[in-house]
């Protein structure tokens, strides 16, 4: 009987071997760019470009007349807009949708509690201890936004919270059904522009946030940083994104997909700013950014927000090295070519 358990448990065990070794084969198997457009956008979070020690309009600014930029992806930080309860200073998100309807930036604004930028969610101190509060003031907060901005025609679509089912930052447990309700109140308000939900590419299956979005958003980060494992880099090609996509398309009836985040910038194990040039450009330099879209293409999702664009202007201007920055430029403002 021991004997005949050992046989089965050894053939499991080289059924699964066999599984994983099939599965990193196909992940990894070479991919061509499909004919096919393609767009690029950024994430803005004005409050890490502050943590920097830039000047945040400077830096939009930039963004937008030297990139030349034409999709943002901009979070709207409860913290900050609703430091008091009740009160609400839309100022800096108002400038920055300002400044985006003049240049004909199209702007998928972030709602919710958890948005772009550590520590993820951006709760006001006065919603923490009451989680029945905050639910409530979550909810009017994200009515309120809609309500402000859905007439502004910079606005292209919403995004519902920043990978909702990820447990990942500083923030409450996870809740299906709060993020159904600020979906619900979304498209109550505005049942014109899509509702973007996002989730983690390599940490997830994507089918809970797929299944509730009308654009499915994932994220696509290559070399990361854990506190047990370390620094490390994904053993995964553009196949493994592909594979997901299938499973939404099976079991989420999801169609549309994005990447939501693109890496763009250094994840390290100390604050960027704080590390040495070296160590940060050993992580992320022009020639890594242009593989990153180049993988990013070969996935066949049609848009991509990079991550990091803060911090590329930070290198420019801070570190006196341009390199990252002259390459988005040549990115998004292409050269042409002349006859």
């Amino acid at each position: 009987m021991f004997k005949k358990f050992i046989k089965i448990s050894l053939i499991m065990l080289a059924v699964i071997v066999a599984i994983i070794i099939i599965a990193f084969i196909y992940f990894n198997f070479p991919v061509k760019i499909p004919q096919k457009d393609f767009s690029l956008g950024v994430t803005f979070s004005h409050r890490h470009a502050q943590s920097l020690g830039l000047d945040w309009k400077e830096t939009y600014l930039a963004i937008l007349d030297d990139l030349k930029v034409s999709d943002i992806r901009l979070p709207v930080y409860w913290d900050l807009v609703e430091k008091e309860e009740g009160i609400y200073d839309f100022s800096d998100v108002d400038w920055q949708i300002e400044e985006a309807e003049k240049r004909n930036v199209k702007i998928v604004l972030v709602v919710g509690q958890k948005v772009p930028r550590w520590p993820e969610c951006h709760i006001p101190e006065w919603a923490k201890n009451n989680d029945l509060k905050r639910e409530e003031a979550l909810k009017k907060m994200v009515s309120i936004t809609v309500n402000r901005y859905k007439e502004n025609p910079a606005i292209s679509h919403w995004q519902a919270e920043n990978e909702p089912f990820l447990k990942f930052g500083v923030c409450p447990l996870i809740d299906a059904e709060l993020l159904d309700q600020e979906i619900a109140i979304i498209k109550n308000i505005d049942n014109t522009r899509p509702i973007i939900v996002t989730d983690s590419g390599e940490l997830s299956l994507w089918i809970q946030a797929a299944k509730r979005a009308d654009i499915f958003g994932t994220t696509m980060y290559f070399d990361v940083y854990s506190e047990k494992v370390g620094h490390f880099k994904y053993p995964i090609g553009p196949n493994f994104f592909k594979f997901k996509y299938w499973l939404i398309k099976k079991f989420a009836n999801q169609n549309d997909v994005i990447i939501a985040e693109l890496q763009g910038e250094p994840w390290l194990d100390e604050w960027v700013a704080g590390a040495p040039l070296e160590k940060q450009l050993k992580a992320m330099d022009a020639e890594r950014l242009k593989k990153n879209i180049e993988f990013a293409k070969k996935t066949g999702f049609n848009k991509a927000y990079l991550w990091g664009v803060e911090w590329w202007y930070w290198l420019k201007t801070q570190k006196d090295h341009p390199d990252v920055w002259d390459e988005a430029r040549e990115i998004f403002t292409p050269t042409p070519i002349s006859k």
